[in-house]
C-alpha cells in the first residue's frame, strides 16, 4: 500500500500539470510479458494505470498478458515493432540480436550496485539506446527493473569460478552468457525461459540463473538445492511501445504514457528491492542452502570474465562499452 500511495501522491502532481482541454481517444493497449502476474512488474503496471487514470481521466486502460500469453519476448517484441501489437516489457537480453548495443547489460560483473544501473540507464547513456530502438520501430518507455541474476543449482554451492566447472547451467539464448558460464567450465546450455522448470525437475540442466524474485514466482526453487548470490549480472526490462503505433497518438497522450511509465518505473523498481529479500526469505525457509560470494571471490571472476568483455567488445560497440565504463568509474570516483 505504501508503494501505491506513493505513486498515486505523483499521479495528482501529474494530473494537475495536464491541461484541461488535452486531446484523449478511449485507448485499451495490451501489454505484454513474458513474466507471471505475481511479479513486481504487475505492481508497477497497476501504478501507472492510476497514473493513466488520472492523468488522461480513464481513457487511457492497459491490459496485461501474462506468462508469455503472446508469445516470447522476442517475438512479441517483433510484433510491438511491426505495429501488431502495443506494448511488451521485456529484458534487454532477448533483443540484442536486434541492437547489438543492449549485449552491454550482459556484461559479467559490470555494476555493483543498483544505483550505479539507475545512473546509467535514465542518464545520457540510456537515451543513446533509446535512439537506437527508435530506428528500429521501438519507443523505450523506460527502463523498469529485472535485476541481478543469480545462482541457482542441484549440486553444490557456488563459491569460486571452480565450481562451475562441469555443471549444466541454463543460459539464456545470448552468446554473452554462453561464453561467461563456458568460461568458467560451465557446460551452458541455451533453453526458453519457459523449459527451465521441467528441465531442472527431470534433471536434463542442473542449474539456472535468475533474479530472486524470478526464481520464487517460476517455482525453479522447488527442484533446486542451493541459492548462491553471485550477483553476476543486472539485466533491466524495457517498457516497450510500438513507434507506428505511437506516433498516432496525440501529443497529450504520447506524454501520459511517457510519465506514467516513469511513475510505474519507480514503484516497481521499489517493489523489487522488498520482494527480492522477501522471495529469498521464503525459499531459505523451504529449504535451499544460501551462500553469498566473498569479494575476492568475485573479483577474481570479474578478471577471468575480462576475455569475454574483448570476445564481445567489437559486437556491443567499442564506443558502447567504453562509454559506461567510463561513467562508472566517475561514479565510483575512480
Amino acid at each position: 500500500m505504501t508503494i501505491l500511495k506513493t505513486a498515486l501522491c505523483l499521479t495528482t502532481a501529474l494530473a494537475i500539470a495536464t491541461p484541461a482541454l488535452a486531446q484523449f481517444q478511449e485507448r485499451t493497449f495490451r501489454v505484454s510479458n513474458g513474466i507471471n502476474e505475481d511479479h513486481p512488474v504487475a505492481t508497477g503496471m497497476a501504478a501507472m494505470q492510476e497514473c493513466l487514470n488520472e492523468a488522461t481521466g480513464s481513457s487511457m486502460t492497459m491490459q496485461g498478458f501474462w506468462g508469455g500469453a503472446l508469445g516470447g519476448d522476442l517475438q512479441a517484441t517483433q510484433a510491438v515493432r511491426s505495429g501488431l501489437q502495443e506494448a511488451v516489457v521485456t529484458s534487454s537480453s532477448p533483443l540484442v540480436g536486434m541492437i547489438p548495443a543492449l549485449g552491454v547489460f550482459d556484461l559479467p560483473f559490470l555494476f555493483r550496485t543498483p544505483e550505479e544501473a539507475y545512473a546509467v540507464m535514465d542518464g545520457e547513456f540510456g537515451e543513446m539506446l533509446n535512439e537506437k530502438l527508435d530506428e528500429v520501430g521501438l519507443v523505450n518507455l523506460g527502463y523498469w527493473e529485472n535485476g541481478f541474476r543469480n545462482m541457482s543449482n542441484s549440486q553444490r554451492p557456488i563459491e569460486t569460478w571452480e565450481d562451475f566447472q562441469g555443471m549444466k547451467v541454463r543460459v539464456m539464448q545470448n552468446n554473452i552468457f554462453l561464453d561467461t558460464f563456458s568460461n568458467f567450465g560451465a557446460n551452458a546450455t541455451p533453453m526458453s525461459f519457459g523449459e527451465v522448470f521441467s528441465a531442472l525437475e527431470t534433471r536434463a540442466i542442473d542449474a539456472q540463473e535468475n533474479p530472486y524474485v524470478t526464481i520464487d514466482t517460476s517455482k525453479f526453487y522447488e527442484v533446486q538445492s542451493y541459492i548462491s548470490e553471485t550477483r553476476h549480472a543486472y539485466t533491466p526490462f524495457l517498457f516497450l511501445f510500438s513507434k507506428a503505433i505511437f506516433n498516432s497518438y496525440s501529443p497529450e497522450e504520447q506524454q501520459a504514457l511517457r510519465d506514467c511509465a516513469t511513475v510505474g518505473r519507480d514503484v516497481e523498481r521499489a517493489a523489487i528491492q522488498e520482494l527480492n529479500l522477501e522471495s529469498l526469505a521464503r525459499m531459505q525457509e523451504a529449504g535451499l542452502q544460501f551462500n553469498t560470494l566473498s569479494v575476492a571471490a568475485q573479483e577474481e571472476m570479474l578478471e577471468k570474465s575480462q576475455v569475454v568483455y574483448e570476445t564481445h567488445r567489437a559486437a556491443i560497440g567499442e564506443d558502447v562499452v567504453d562509454q559506461v565504463q567510463a561513467i562508472l568509474a566517475d561514479l565510483r570516483g575512480q
